[in-house]
């Protein structure tokens, strides 16, 4: 059992300190699930834990009780107690066979007034415990963001494969018609594995966000950029016409030699263009034009939506930001930021009045092409 007099706590009071102050404590015994005081009691006095284990809680809202510290053999707890009467603002409950040694306040504080190591006893246990309870609250906060994150996660995932998925089903509907030719059954099988190998890829991609690009970065490949964008057009166009929204090539892709990983640009093309369908539900056009300087080729994706809000423009590529859509994260962007940067481009949004959504990349040509 420890005491005043053999407690470290109170090491720097003198012989006649530790006497007085043994004079004025009241020994009192709880048993485990004991209460030694509650919330809303006043704050008569501060205790001094001898012997088992103090829990002090607070309630978050009208029923959720909160713990925030434990006290064990040797601490000082209801601190608050020591100078002015006041309502308690928290509980403590015995968690075993408890046994501490309690101050009247009127007595504590006038042995405070006379003892100035008694004071920086009291001064130094408060700080503790307001440490002790902010660092809990900020664990509380992080873990509940937690929570909200991988909520968020899971609602950009849903999304990411809400298009595929509803593609899937259409096609199903049609090649199950009784009237559905044996070309058109094939054709259906041949879509439905293209849409099955993009979920595959958009999982791949959410999955590698998580973890990052790797110290070696993307893989790439030699390719015509011309080439690989008409075919990334033959796969969005009929995506997009189910939606009433219309896709056209203001200007023809370049035939550069360009180092890419296709599968991973595609995801680039994917999610702007069907960020840019979710904008226009009512239908519209998404216009593609390329630029082509002697250091890169750049790609405008722009649609006849409403447009971007200025003030959204800045923080379009953090994660969960988003633009004008009632679903989704908002991962979408910061993956296409990545993707691009880890080609050794760059991205951005432009918003202009009267416009509808624009965004631009840019990818570096070889030097050797």
């Amino acid at each position: 059992m420890v005491t005043i007099e053999n407690c470290s706590l109170f090491s720097q009071l003198t012989q006649e300190e530790l006497g007085r102050l043994r004079h004025i404590a009241r020994e009192r015994r709880f048993p485990d699930g004991g209460e030694i005081f509650n919330r809303g009691d006043p704050s008569d006095g501060v205790y001094f834990l001898k012997q088992g284990l103090v829990e002090l809680s607070s309630f978050v809202g009208p029923l959720v009780r909160h713990v925030y510290s434990e006290a064990a053999p040797g601490d000082l707890f209801g601190e608050g107690g020591a100078l002015d009467k006041y309502t308690r603002i928290t509980s403590a409950v015995a968690r075993a066979q408890t046994v501490v040694d309690f101050f009247p306040q009127e007595e504590f504080a006038k042995l405070l007034e006379e003892s100035r190591a008694l004071a920086v006893v009291i001064i130094r246990v408060g700080c503790n415990h307001v440490t002790d309870l902010n660092r809990k609250y900020v664990d509380d906060i992080l873990y509940t963001e937690r929570l909200a994150l991988i909520g968020r996660f899971a609602s950009t995932i849903v999304h990411d494969l809400k298009n595929p998925l509803n593609t899937i089903g259409l096609i199903a509907e049609v090649t199950a018609m009784e009237n559905a030719t044996v070309q058109k059954r094939r054709q259906g099988q041949a879509d439905i594995r293209k849409q099955l190998d993009r979920i595959r890829n958009l999982i791949g991609e959410i999955l590698d966000f998580a973890k990052g690009s790797g110290p070696n970065g993307l893989p790439m490949t030699a390719t015509d950029y011309a080439d690989y964008v008409h075919r990334l057009m033959e796969d969005l166009r009929p995506e997009a016409a189910l939606k009433s929204v219309t896709l056209e090539l203001e200007n023809q892709p370049p035939a550069s030699n360009l180092r890419l990983n296709p599968q991973r640009l595609s995801r680039v093309f994917d999610n702007l263009i069907l960020n840019a369908t979710d904008a226009m539900p009512s239908g519209g056009r998404v216009i593609i034009r390329f630029l082509k300087s002697p250091t890169e080729v750049v790609t405008e994706i722009e649609d006849t939506g409403p447009g971007i809000a200025p003030e959204i423009v800045p923080r379009l590529f953090e994660p969960f930001a988003s633009y004008g859509k009632a679903d989704g994260a908002g991962l979408g962007l910061t993956i296409c930021k990545r993707i691009i940067e880890d080609h050794h481009g760059w991205i951005s949004a432009v918003s202009s009045a009267g416009r509808g959504a624009r965004f631009a990349f840019g990818l570096p040509i070889p030097k050797e092409s």
